[in-house]
């Protein structure tokens, strides 16, 4: 969460944004190898460079800025190294970049620029998984995947001004439009799939484990699972309409590309090497940046702190903090902004950044100490409760939204409003973001016994099996080296 953000649309479409940007977030935890459109390699160096200069500065600030491991991109860059030489164009240049984000992607840019984030890095299990992703991004820039989606693109374009400046009939404009979303998609799953029988070969031939894409794709999938029963998203949703194959698709056809290349169990995987190299690596969010802790976020930076009513799921993203409960039934947002120090904050509820404000709902309020506004808005089928709080020189505002309100509901969301407070300087001091730490099992250590140290409050074993790539019937062996996350 960072300041000054842009005010939400309309109170109708409030919790839309709401569960929409929660989404996102979820789906990034599997959007691996997400394609940035940006000139094709063919074109000249001096015309590209300023707009690959000008991504990858959206890019940093998108994803957290970059992750400062010299010694972990060093030895990425030397599997980067072995992969180019045994691709289909080795005389390719790439440039790492490792981001300080918890999600879990990769991507490359034409230019050969490729970006890898430290939340792939920490579920990633071995030096073949890892070379799986980075060949699979490899394969969009050798296969010219950003020029022909960008052609795709123009189409699209040219079908929705056709459909809304030219056909006469809504139904008619409405199916075009529908066709060509669908005919986007479906191309661009064509793509990935392209991608990933590139990138398995381009990893054997490096000398890694091809089935090490298979290992990767299923841990992903698990993750996203995991990700859906905690925040009670169907993880259908996710996937409907998405730019890359469901999971269980990819995994299979990784599993018959690797085929053609050798039986499951020859190829380097490197996984004591891996490890090592990502033992102390930040896990989830950075507290520059906000940090969720169950239900309670805090903001060192920023200096504040709330809690979440019972039974929501926090999500921490650049633009907000989000929360839903009970499949989104119920949904929170809280974001700042910076209004004029003279506004009266009743007056700044008003002002038509949220639409259907009830009129006699305004209220002065003042919560913990700091000056504050509260009121109501319709959006059929959704209830809101706004609240607008003076926090230094910004605002910080709360939307609650429940399809069904009621007294309890409203309570618990005035709760919330009154948990936010200023961090004491003992808190600021002692937020440490969560780190990986690889430990060796010993004779009498099991995964429940393991799973016990995880920094977490709940689902413990669960998050230890995915994080380790485990299914539900493996066993941890004396000697194994495992990932745990500490404080």
């Amino acid at each position: 969460m960072t300041r000054s953000l842009p005010a939400p649309p309309a109170a109708r479409r409030a919790l839309i944004g709401a569960a929409l940007a929660l989404g996102l977030a979820n789906c990034s935890g599997g959007n691996l190898g997400r394609q940035v459109n940006l000139p094709d390699p063919p074109r000249q160096q001096a015309e590209m460079a300023p707009a690959a200069q000008r991504e990858h500065v959206r890019i940093l600030a998108a994803y957290g800025g970059a992750y400062e491991a010299p010694q972990l991109e060093a030895a990425i860059h030397q599997t980067v190294e072995k992969l180019v030489a045994a691709s289909e164009r080795p005389d390719l240049h790439y440039r790492i970049t490792l981001l300080n984000s918890p999600t879990i992607n990769a991507f490359a840019l034409p230019t050969g620029q490729l970006y890898v984030t430290r939340g792939l890095l920490a579920l990633a299990n071995d030096n073949s998984e890892l070379a799986s992703v980075l060949s699979h991004e490899m394969a969009h820039v050798i296969a010219r995947h950003a020029a022909i989606r960008d052609d795709q693109v123009r189409q699209a374009a040219l079908v929705n001004q056709v459909a809304t400046d030219v056909l006469s009939d809504p139904q008619k404009g409405a199916l075009a439009l529908a066709k060509s979303k669908i005919a986007l998609a479906t191309f661009s799953r064509a793509q990935e799939f392209e991608a990933d029988g590139i990138g398995v070969g381009i990893s054997s031939r490096a000398g890694y484990d091809p089935y090490g894409a298979t290992r990767f794709l299923t841990s992903m999938g698990r993750n996203a699972e995991l990700r859906a029963a905690m925040s009670k998203i169907d993880p259908r949703s996710i996937e409907f309409l998405s730019s890359h194959p469901a999971t269980p698709e990819r995994v299979t056809n990784a599993t018959l590309n690797a085929r053609q290349f050798v039986a499951p169990g020859p190829g380097v995987r490197e996984k004591d090497v891996y490890l090592k190299q990502i033992d102390g690596l930040t896990y989830g969010e950075d507290p520059s940046e906000g940090f969720v802790r169950g239900r309670k976020f805090l903001h060192p930076k920023l200096g504040f702190t709330f809690t979440a009513p019972e039974g929501f799921v926090l999500d921490n993203t650049p633009q907000a903090v989000f929360g839903v409960k009970d499949s989104g039934e119920q949904a929170v947002r809280l974001d700042v902004v910076r209004i004029p120090a003279d506004q009266k904050l009743t007056d700044y509820l008003q002002s038509g950044w949220m639409d259907n404000i009830e009129a006699g709902s305004i209220e002065e309020l003042t919560i913990n100490g700091f000056r504050a506004a509260s009121a109501t808005a319709k959006g059929e089928p959704w209830s809101f409760r706004l609240y607008a709080i003076r926090f230094g020189s910004e605002v910080y505002r709360f939307i609650f939204a429940a399809k069904e309100a009621s007294p309890e509901r409203d309570r618990a969301f005035r709760e919330t409003v009154n948990s936010f407070r200023r961090m004491t300087l003992a808190e600021i001091r002692s937020a440490r973001p969560l780190r990986l730490k690889i430990m060796t099992a010993g004779p009498h250590d099991t995964v429940e016994r393991l799973a016990a140290r995880m920094a977490f409050p709940d689902r413990q074993v669960e998050r230890f099996r995915v994080l380790n790539g485990l299914d539900a019937k493996d066993k941890v062996k004396p000697g194994d080296l495992l990932k745990i996350v500490v404080e």
